[in-house]
């Protein structure tokens, strides 16, 4: 089974920024699409932002584009979201995802189109 182990759950001001890591073993990270989402109290969880297997392409949600950056590091086996100017509604516990196998695809946006997840990282932002 794939594994995805988050770190960098912090509180920080309005205004301020902190970075999110993803490191993925147990599969071939190189040959997954990866995404980050988040689920605020009583709401959905949302899509927040995808990179692509290899080339770097990336999507971002209406809400977090200009402010946020998904990137990754194949060697690594990690992938990362750069917050910054956050907002007090960026509060939420932000999810780690992987989609695996090959195809014409270059990102998803869906909870279900996701095969593996990680236990998730508390974002909070104060005003």
């Amino acid at each position: 089974q794939v594994q995805l182990v988050e770190s960098g759950r912090g509180l920080v001001q309005a205004g301020g920024s902190l970075r999110l890591s993803c490191a993925v073993s147990g599969g071939s990270f190189s040959s997954y699409v990866m995404g980050w989402f988040r689920q605020a109290p009583g709401k959905e969880r949302e899509f927040v932002a995808a990179i692509s297997r290899s080339t770097g392409s990336t999507y971002y949600s209406d809400s977090v584009k200009g402010r946020f950056t998904i990137s990754r590091d194949n060697d690594k086996n990690t992938v990362y979201l750069q917050m910054n100017n956050l907002k007090p509604e960026d509060t939420a516990a932000y999810y780690c995802a992987a989609r695996s196998g090959s195809s014409s695809i270059v990102y998803y946006t869906g909870i279900n189109e996701y095969d593996y997840w990680g236990q998730g990282t508390q974002v909070t932002v104060s005003s």
